[in-house]
C-alpha cells in the first residue's frame, strides 16, 4: 500500500512527524518544506516495509528515513535527516556518493541540501530476498559478479562502504536484475578499504541466510581456499587476485 500525499499536506500529523522525524516543531517543520519546494518536489509518497510512526517508508536508519519523492512527473528516492542524527548535514554523504558513481556505483546522485538527499530510485528487492526467489545458476552468478565488480571499483577508487559485511540492507536488486550497493552514509576515504573482503564475509562465509541461498545453488565452494584467496587479495590488492576469488567463489570469471 502507499500513500500519496501533496507538499501542500505535510504540514500536519503523522506525516509531518516522519518529515522531522522523531521530533517535530513548527520551526523545523516549515524549514524543511521550503527545502523541499526549493528542489521542485511536489508529493511524497510513503511506502515500504519499513516504518517511522506506523508510516511505511523505504527505510529508517540512524541518520535517516527513506522516502519516495514526486518530482516534475518522476519518483525518485528522498533520504530526509533525522532530527537526532549525529550529523548536522547529509551534504558529506552526498560527496561520497558522487565518488562512488564515478566508478558506475550506487544510485545516481541528484541533489543535495542541510536536510535531504535525492537520487535514483531503485525499485526492486534486497538482495536476501532476490537470491530466495532467483534460483538460475546463471543468473545469480551473474548477479553476484557484478555485486563483486562493484565492490573491486570502490576498492580501487579507495572508498570503503564500510557496512558490506552485514550487507543486507545496501544490497539491492532492481527488476531487471541489475544490483546496486546503497547508503554511504557510513562511506570513508580515510579507512583502508575492505569492500571486496566485507562482501564476500557475507555473501560466502558463515551461516548467513544468503550464504546458504548461494550454496543451495551455486553448491558449496571450497572454504579454505576461499579464505587463502581473500588473504592473497588482502596482502596485495591486484587485477589478478580479485579473478582468482571469483572463480573461486563463483565458478567463473569475472566479467571484462
Amino acid at each position: 500500500m502507499s500513500v500519496v500525499v501533496p507538499i501542500g499536506e505535510l504540514n500536519a500529523g503523522l506525516y509531518a512527524s516522519v518529515v522531522c522525524y522523531p521530533r517535530v516543531t513548527q520551526e523545523e517543520l516549515e524549514g524543511r518544506l521550503a527545502e523541499l519546494r526549493r528542489f521542485g518536489v511536489e508529493a511524497l509518497e510513503f511506502r515500504g516495509k519499513s516504518s517511522a510512526f506506523t508510516v511505511p517508508v523505504l527505510g529508517k536508519g540512524y541518520v535517516g528515513v527513506v522516502v519516495v519523492a514526486h518530482v516534475c512527473g518522476e519518483r525518485i528516492a528522498l533520504k530526509m535527516r533525522r532530527v537526532d542524527a549525529d550529523r548536522k548535514s547529509l551534504e558529506h554523504e552526498a560527496g561520497l556518493l558522487v565518488r562512488a558513481n564515478a566508478v558506475n556505483v550506487g544510485p545516481r546522485f541528484l541533489a543535495v541540501s542541510k536536510n535531504f538527499l535525492l537520487m535514483q530510485l531503485v525499485e526492486g528487492d534486497l538482495l536476501l530476498h532476490w537470491l530466495a526467489v532467483h534460483r538460475e545458476k546463471g543468473l545469480m552468478r551473474n548477479v553476484l559478479a557484478d555485486v563483486l565488480e562493484q565492490c573491486w571499483r570502490l576498492d580501487e577508487a579507495g572508498l570503503d562502504h564500510g557496512e558490506l559485511s552485514k550487507a543486507p540492507k545496501h544490497l539491492l536488486v532492481d527488476g531487471a536484475n541489475k544490483p546496486f550497493i546503497v547508503d554511504f552514509e557510513s562511506a570513508s576515504v580515510e579507512r583502508k578499504v575492505a569492500n571486496v573482503t566485507g562482501v564476500c564475509q557475507f555473501l560466502f562465509q558463515g551461516n548467513s541466510d544468503a550464504a546458504k541461498l548461494i550454496a543451495e545453488t551455486l553448491g558449496e565452494s571450497s572454504r579454505s581456499e576461499l579464505v587463502d584467496a581473500l588473504r592473497d587479495y588482502k596482502k596485495a590488492r591486484a587485477r589478478k587476485k580479485f579473478e582468482a576469488l571469483i572463480e573461486i567463489a563463483l565458478g567463473r570469471k569475472s566479467p571484462s
